[in-house]
C-alpha cells in the first residue's frame, strides 16, 4: 500500500481576475459544466467556490503525478469536484484510469482571500 498527497493554496482574487478577463475561455478550459453550475449557484460567493475547486484540481494533480507518464496526461477537466448529499466534496477522475487507487479523499476550505485543498490517495501497489 502507498499513500500520496497533494496540497494547494490559491488567492481567490487571482481566480476572479482570470474569470473576469478571460470569461468562458477560462471557465471552459478549467471547469466541467457540473462545477460551473455549482459555483454560479453560489452568486456572490462564486469566486471562492471556483478557487476552491481550482485548488482541489491542483492538489489532485500533485497526488496523482507519480502515476502519470508525463504532466500532459491529465487536463483540468479530467478532475471534477462534486459534493455528496451531505455537502462534502468528492473527486471524480474522468481522464485516466486510477485502477490501483483504493480511496481518494479531498478536503477544501476558503475564506475571504484564499482557498486551500488537500487530496490524499491510497494506492494498492
Amino acid at each position: 500500500m502507498r499513500i500520496t498527497c497533494g496540497t494547494d493554496i490559491i488567492e481567490i482574487e487571482r481566480i476572479k481576475q482570470c474569470i473576469e478577463n478571460l470569461k468562458d475561455r477560462f471557465l471552459q478550459r478549467v471547469y466541467t459544466e457540473t462545477e460551473i453550475n455549482y459555483c454560479e449557484s453560489k452568486k456572490e460567493q462564486r469566486f471562492q467556490h471556483y478557487a476552491a475547486r481550482f485548488a482541489a484540481k491542483e492538489a489532485s494533480f500533485k497526488a496523482i503525478s507519480s502515476k502519470l507518464e508525463d504532466k500532459y496526461s491529465l487536463s483540468w477537466r479530467d478532475i471534477e469536484v462534486q459534493n455528496d448529499k451531505q455537502g462534502r466534496p468528492q473527486l471524480r477522475v474522468l481522464g485516466i484510469d486510477l485502477g490501483q487507487a483504493i480511496d481518494i479523499d479531498v478536503s477544501i476550505s476558503h475564506c475571504k482571500d484564499y482557498a486551500v485543498a488537500n487530496v490524499v490517495i491510497i494506492w494498492n501497489d
